[in-house]
């Protein structure tokens, strides 16, 4: 499955604009990159830090619910996701529960996802952060970043190629898209 790209330079959510993409332009897959996030959202409607130079993306697409669970969905997306840091990073990865990954007890990677129904159809958004050049600093929550961890300079584009491959690779084997 080829997913369309669809860059901007600045909005309040990559998630809120994939909605409205999927609302009011009636597209059915694709994948929401933004280079700056201004109210990007976390877990339990937390807001997720978005600092410059970080990878803030939202794939989404039309869901098929027969044969695969919510939860078993955010377990296959942060193996994804750690499939892709894995090609980075050398250190163990570890996923925390619900949707975030953690090298060294840091996070350096989170994932939110929603559901939506539109035209008696379900779609499925999923939101990623990942800490590329920076990461916020969070009382009582330890982040780092993919730079920091391996000690070179990594770009943003390359990451993003590399997280669309893997997802257009896996979205159609793993959620069974129409």
């Amino acid at each position: 499955m080829r997913l369309k790209k669809f860059k901007f330079k600045k909005v309040n959510s990559t998630n809120n604009t994939a909605i409205r993409l999927i609302k009011n332009k009636n597209f059915k897959s694709g994948m929401v990159i933004a280079e700056t996030q201004l109210k990007g959202k976390g877990q339990y409607g937390r807001t997720w830090i978005s600092n410059k130079g970080n990878l803030f993306v939202s794939f989404f697409h039309e869901l098929n619910f027969s044969d695969i669970s919510i939860s078993k969905i955010t377990n296959i997306n942060c193996l994804l996701i750690k499939k892709l840091l894995s090609k980075y990073i050398k250190k163990k990865i570890i996923f925390k529960k619900p949707n975030d990954l953690l090298v060294d007890k840091k996070k350096v990677s989170g994932i939110l996802q929603e559901t939506i129904l539109f035209s008696n159809k379900v779609f499925l958004i999923t939101g990623i952060g990942i800490n590329i050049n920076k990461n916020p600093i969070i009382k009582n929550y330890p982040a780092t970043n993919m730079c920091e961890l391996t000690k070179k300079s990594i770009t943003k584009v390359k990451v993003e190629n590399n997280l669309k491959k893997i997802f257009e690779k896996n979205l159609a084997r793993l959620y069974k898209i129409k």
